[in-house]
């Protein structure tokens, strides 16, 4: 396989011009860097690209965080940072953790070593005091606000978000509203901002009317069962963790009687097409700027923290 030093004597030039030219560097003579560049296609040289970042000092890579690609919330969020970085000609790389620290560790130590100029953390497995540290080698842009000198953020206000979609459902006179959220509340700061969201408006804490771990349309299916057929609570509306969940309960509600939303109203959450189809009511936290915003940070290389508004989308579940 050809090398720097056989292109350099084939185009008659320094083993330093080679190397500026194979960098993209400003300073070479056009006669110089034609010729290398002849002499690079006659011979199929390809360069070793991680030695040509190290050189460069950067990949043009971004790294993005994630529990899982095939989630709708983190699939809108990875849309737009993939929207953002083409415009950029960034490539962008998904590091799924499945919601393990130590996975995402190794991610993280992916920056430490360059081979990503910056990570978009969209939901974190670790403690930010084991993140932070990790911006001395490259920008860091999370998810969710933190006051942390060190991280940037384009976050939701999540809580005020979720009050929203309560407030609105109590307003249109619905008492009984039980929800669905996704992991613990202890780990999730989505689940705590939501279940303080309910407190705030309904001044009770969630017991029969809360479930976890919903994601899917089964999952909305089987926690329309577990709230009609398994509780004594029966709500009259229920706030689910997004629109593929409010589906489900849609479906349950359509094969048992229940009439939407005269028995059971319904809202979801994160516009998707499937809520558009079914007239689902829904809370869009606009995930797509979300992510076209993060990478905006990530590439100014500033710390900024940017707030991304919500919107209620009243249809006819509700």
């Amino acid at each position: 396989m050809p090398n720097i030093r056989e292109i350099a004597k084939l185009a008659g030039v320094s083993v330093t011009t080679v190397s500026r030219v194979l960098n993209d560097h400003p300073y070479v003579a056009a006669e110089k860097r034609v010729r290398v560049q002849e002499v690079i296609k006659e011979l199929d040289y390809i360069p070793n690209r991680s030695a040509t970042n190290l050189a460069r000092g950067k990949t043009e890579t971004v790294g993005v965080i994630l529990p899982y690609n095939d989630h709708p919330w983190f699939d809108k969020v990875t849309s737009g940072v993939l929207e953002a970085a083409f415009k950029q000609k960034y490539s962008v790389t998904l590091f799924p953790t499945n919601y393990d620290p130590e996975t995402e560790e190794k991610y993280l130590m992916m920056l430490k070593t360059k081979q990503v100029d910056g990570l978009i953390i969209v939901s974190r497995a670790n403690p930010l005091e084991i993140i932070e540290p990790y911006t001395a080698y490259g920008s860091i842009v999370v998810s969710e606000y933190t006051e942390r000198e060190g991280l940037s953020c384009a976050y939701l206000d999540r809580e005020e978000a979720y009050r929203a979609g309560f407030q609105y459902l109590y307003d249109q006179g619905y008492r009984r509203v039980a929800f669905t959220a996704g992991r613990d509340a202890g780990i999730s700061p989505s689940t705590s901002a939501k279940i303080k969201a309910y407190r705030a408006v309904f001044g009770e804490e969630p017991r029969d009317n809360l479930l976890l771990d919903c994601y899917s349309v089964r999952d909305g299916y089987d926690a329309a069962d577990y709230f009609f057929a398994e509780t004594s609570f029966r709500p009259d509306a229920i706030y689910a963790t997004g629109d593929e969940t409010g589906a489900g309960i849609i479906q349950y509600a359509a094969d048992h009687g229940l009439r939407v939303p005269q028995d059971v109203a319904v809202l979801g959450q994160e516009n998707l097409p499937i809520g558009v189809v079914l007239g689902l009511s829904t809370l869009d936290q606009h995930l797509k700027e979300l992510g076209r915003t993060a990478f905006q940070i990530f590439k100014s290389g500033k710390v900024q923290k940017k707030r991304i508004d919500h919107s209620l989308i009243i249809r006819t579940t509700v």
